[in-house]
């Protein structure tokens, strides 16, 4: 692990992942054919839950990386306080803010304030919750609302690509506090609370649904925007990794309590129930 570690620290990540993106567009049919079928084959991608189950029908590997799903594949819980699970993937840490710092790994821990590039943004979470997700390579890649929202603001921060694998998270210091991150500022009926979109190695893009691609271009500064911001539903579809990585829910004191046994590595599936919301009076 250390070798790996080290390693990933030399490695030109930008460059590598900017090869990774031009070669999951290629359309010629015999090699996105042949990677898909290779990516399914070694992931066991289950397409029946595909909206389109047929490999060959897509234009290019991103396409079929960044699928919809079949409706119904991932249905909501049922209880309008629920705090959703906003992907497919695996907990990676979740739990309290602790004056403003939050688990990385077990030893390791990462300032709020450097995660959102925001001291001020980060007080009025700095004694708060969070949740991690990470998405495996096999995972369903669009990223969904953990609850209803209206978009304030975002940060685009630039950053490293280290890996985001738990390998990498147990090893790199401060990992997603030093990735380049796009720091999503939402208003909802239970108060304010921020998803953090953490690219990673290989990682070729990140894209939302209300101002399409945004990464790349790498940053280099951080970019902040105040768009005329959407409203969106609870578990409606807000962005999509071009390629693995991490998505973080940041919420305020009292906003939420979390369920009971998110535990590092448990497997969780988009829609599913992460919490509880407080009431609107609270």
């Amino acid at each position: 692990m250390r070798f790996t570690v080290a390693l990933s620290h030399v490695l030109p990540q930008h460059t590598l992942s900017a090869l990774v993106r031009a070669a999951t567009r290629w359309r010629w049919r015999p090699w996105k054919n042949w990677l898909i079928q290779h990516f399914v084959r070694s992931y066991a991608v289950d397409l029946s839950e595909a909206e389109n189950p047929d490999p060959t029908q897509y234009a290019h590997f991103d396409a079929f990386f960044t699928r919809a799903l079949r409706p119904g594949a991932r249905p909501l819980d049922a209880d309008p306080r629920s705090l959703l699970c906003p992907a497919d993937g695996r907990i990676s840490q979740a739990g309290a803010i602790r004056d403003g710092r939050i688990v990385q790994a077990k030893g390791r821990d990462y300032s709020l304030a450097e995660l959102l590039g925001d001291g001020a943004a980060a007080q009025r979470y700095a004694q708060g919750s969070f949740v991690n997700v990470y998405l495996s390579p096999r995972d369903y890649h669009r990223v969904h609302m953990p609850c209803a929202g209206r978009l304030v603001e975002t940060l685009h921060i630039p950053g490293r690509l280290f890996s985001v694998a738990p390998t990498a998270v147990a090893g790199v210091d401060r990992l997603f506090a030093r990735n380049e991150r796009l720091v999503c500022h939402f208003d909802g009926v239970h108060g304010p609370f921020v998803v953090v979109m953490v690219g990673a190695l290989l990682v070729s893009g990140i894209s939302t649904v209300w101002a399409g691609t945004v990464v790349p271009p790498y940053a280099r500064a951080p970019q902040r925007l105040r768009p005329s911001g959407p409203q969106l539903a609870a578990g409606a579809e807000m962005a999509r990794f071009h390629m693995g990585s991490t998505v973080i829910i940041v919420l305020p004191a009292g906003a939420a309590t979390l369920r009971v046994g998110l535990v590092a590595e448990l497997a969780v599936r988009m829609g599913e129930r992460l919490g509880t919301l407080s009431s609107q009076d609270n």
